[in-house]
């Protein structure tokens, strides 16, 4: 091959990649849950929402998709309607495109567990120390506890080996 079809090629795969800051790069792989924590905006009160120890992944793939899936602590097959109501409050699973900035990584939701997500953009804002993934979502009306009413994320992740 020749060294312009090199070059050629070498051009064609920067191109073909999706945009990253340095941060966003290092966001790239597979991330353990390790908290979930809620702050509530109108008392400051914080809390462990998805239990003191939630499971849960996130992935980010280097083509620019993610995947999250992050559940509460202690889950149990619902038997009822309404607990399998119910468990729809420990759950958070999305899917879509995602985009770096900084330290804001902004998603394109495309399946989520909650329909109202699907073709939205959430943007969150991150912070790696090392192995550790600190996130915090904006102020909203969260779904799963929406009787909390505006309140943000803190969600923890180390990286996955």
């Amino acid at each position: 091959m020749s060294r312009f079809m090199l070059f050629v090629t070498f051009l064609a795969c920067l191109v073909a990649q999706p945009s990253f800051g340095d941060e966003g790069n290092k966001v790239v792989g597979t991330w353990k849950l390790v908290s979930y924590e809620v702050e509530v905006q109108a008392t400051g009160q914080k809390g462990p929402v998805m239990g003191e120890k939630p499971t849960g992944y996130a992935t980010f793939s280097p083509e620019g998709r993610v995947f999250f899936v992050l559940t509460g602590e202690a889950r149990k097959p619902a038997k009822t309607d309404q607990e399998r109501a119910e468990l729809l409050s420990t759950l958070v699973a999305y899917s879509g495109t995602y985009t770096t900035e900084g330290d804001k990584w902004t998603t394109s939701v495309e399946v989520a567990w909650n329909p109202e997500w699907v073709g939205t953009k959430q943007v969150r804002t991150f912070k790696l120390d090392g192995e550790r993934l600190v996130v915090l979502t904006p102020w909203r009306v969260m779904p799963n506890w929406a009787d909390k009413g505006m309140t943000r994320s803190i969600v923890t992740f180390d990286r996955s080996k």
